[in-house]
């Protein structure tokens, strides 16, 4: 079908899509890069994605595969691709190390949260040419770290990486630039020696990083519709919602937002992030009302005296205005002291989830491991999953009687206890049938008053060796008076009884042996 036509007889034109970006294909692990400087770097796996590009594992050594504990990154996009070669210009005016090094030691910082510029160039693959740039390589990101803690930090470690942002933005304030895109999976802890560093976070992926002031003149404010929400929009400052471009205050604004959210879990406006618009009017109507937002997030009444003055601070700034990076630090190093805590360079991170400490059950296991190592609890696990002595071997001939060296004393008697009431009452069953068939094994058939009454005094005798089984603290008390009291009873029969012949008399040895025997002998216990 012909086009339609426009006035004047020309065919309508549709308005052309935005040029997409190229995806960068995946190199093998240990394909060769050369940088400007005539260097090879040897790339790894693929660790991360940003922009339109890949990120890799990356050496300098001479080896033909790139292991998991590479020192480097190198990200590399399609040559026609924006993002990186922004983000390269930006590293190769800002980020040099001599740079930073003068800076940390004019300002007396132990380290600063920009990454260091390391090398660059370009490489041609099947046909296409990339752009790639090597970077030091750093640790997990601050999200992952935001959701493994269930979406909130304490108020050390959000005042802590407030102060190292703060010192981070300032650098690249005073070189002209601004961020525009501060958030925390832009947030890297760092890397070392294999290891993750917990305490250094660095301030990565300038992809949207631009001059305020180019030629020394800071822009004037212009709103422009066309390039309005520019940035992650729950983050976003006002005036990005509006198409200005960014400022100084933008990035302490954008900041601001990511603590909020930091502290509280969630932003207000993060309930529809689609609408832009309403993302806008909303953060416009909060910061003209600070204390609504603070109650908005924190409706039982607990929000930081901190937040709210950086703030309105931040909401007092004029669109060219240098932020007082002093006065805001000062801020956070007075809400670490009045939490006890001096400003020492920790973020405090809860890197083992939710509030940075190990799940219940893993901190029981370590509680009765360390500190109750002596604990009757512990021994008595210990013992049971070891071998008892003379316990009968597999094959063994069972009621094979054990040996003077296999049998238990008096007070692992006493200690021994039935996990159940049931099994404590199997046992003193078992333990009187026991003494009754031992009785009558070593005396005659015609007993005397004596023997009977030595054959009660025996049962007795069983009955308070077991009771400790219940009560722990009734056989201790046991251990020493009632068995002294049942020995004398026993070894002093009746003095109007005769003795009858070849009578043996009950001792407390045989007593304890008849219950040790019940319990552990299988032949005692198939009779039973």
């Amino acid at each position: 079908m012909p086009r339609a036509k426009a006035a004047g007889g020309t065919a309508a034109k549709k308005p052309r899509a935005p040029k997409a970006h190229k995806l960068a294909e995946k190199f093998p692990n240990g394909e060769l890069l050369r940088d400007l400087c005539k260097k090879n770097w040897r790339l790894g796996d693929v660790i991360g994605q940003g922009g339109f590009g890949l990120i890799y594992l990356a050496s300098d050594k001479d080896c033909a595969k790139v292991g998991p504990d590479a020192e480097y990154v190198v990200k590399i996009e399609p040559i026609a691709n924006g993002p990186l070669f922004c983000e390269l210009h930006f590293y190769q005016r800002v980020a040099k190390p001599d740079l930073i090094e003068d800076w940390i030691k004019s300002r007396k910082l132990k380290y600063l949260g920009v990454p260091r510029y390391v090398a660059s160039g370009q490489h041609d693959y099947k046909g296409v040419t990339y752009r790639f740039m090597v970077m030091e390589r750093f640790s997990t990101d601050l999200q992952k770290v935001f959701e493994e803690a269930g979406k909130v930090f304490s108020k050390q470690t959000v005042y802590a990486l407030a102060l190292r942002m703060i010192d981070a933005l300032e650098y690249l304030h005073e070189n002209h630039y601004i961020h525009a895109d501060i958030k925390a999976s832009n947030c890297l802890l760092g890397y070392k020696k294999g290891k993750t560093d917990a305490d250094t976070i660095h301030l990565v992926d300038f992809g949207l990083a631009a001059k305020y002031a180019p030629g020394g003149t800071h822009r004037d404010y212009k709103e422009d519709p066309r390039k309005a929400h520019d940035g992650t929009v729950e983050f976003t400052s006002i005036d990005a919602h509006k198409g200005v471009d960014g400022a100084r205050r933008s990035d302490m604004e954008i900041l601001g937002f990511c603590l909020l959210q930091w502290l509280c879990s969630k932003l207000p406006w993060e309930d529809k992030l689609g609408d832009k618009n309403y993302v806008r009017d909303a953060k416009i109507k909060y910061m003209n009302d600070i204390q609504g937002l603070m109650k908005k997030c924190f409706p039982s009444g607990n929000a930081p005296v901190e937040i709210t003055t950086y703030l309105t601070m931040v909401q007092k700034m004029s669109y060219d205005e240098k932020p007082n990076y002093n006065k805001m630090r000062e801020i956070f190093q007075k809400g670490l002291n009045s939490l006890g805590i001096k400003d020492q360079w920790k973020l405090a991170l809860p890197l083992g989830g939710a509030s940075g400490k190990a799940s219940p059950k893993k901190a029981v296991k370590r509680t009765l491991k360390d500190s109750d190592i002596d604990s009757p609890v512990i021994k008595m696990k210990a013992k049971a999953a070891s071998p008892r002595p003379g316990t009968p071997k597999a094959g063994s001939r069972p009621g094979t009687p054990r040996t003077t060296a296999q049998k238990a004393t008096p007070k692992a008697v006493a200690q021994k206890k039935p996990s159940t009431p049931k099994q404590t009452a199997r046992a003193t069953s078992a333990a009187r049938k026991a003494t009754s068939i031992k009785t009558e094994a070593k005396s005659p058939r015609g007993r005397s008053p004596a023997a009977v009454k030595a054959r009660a005094v025996g049962a007795k005798a069983i009955a308070g060796t077991l009771s400790p089984l219940a009560s722990p603290d009734r056989g201790r008390a046991l251990n020493g008076t009632a068995r002294s009291r049942v020995k004398q009873r026993v070894q002093s029969p009746a003095a109007d009884s005769p003795a009858p012949k070849k009578r043996k008399v009950v001792r407390r040895k045989d007593v304890q042996m008849s219950e040790i025997a019940v319990q552990t002998s299988p032949g005692l216990k198939k009779n039973r």
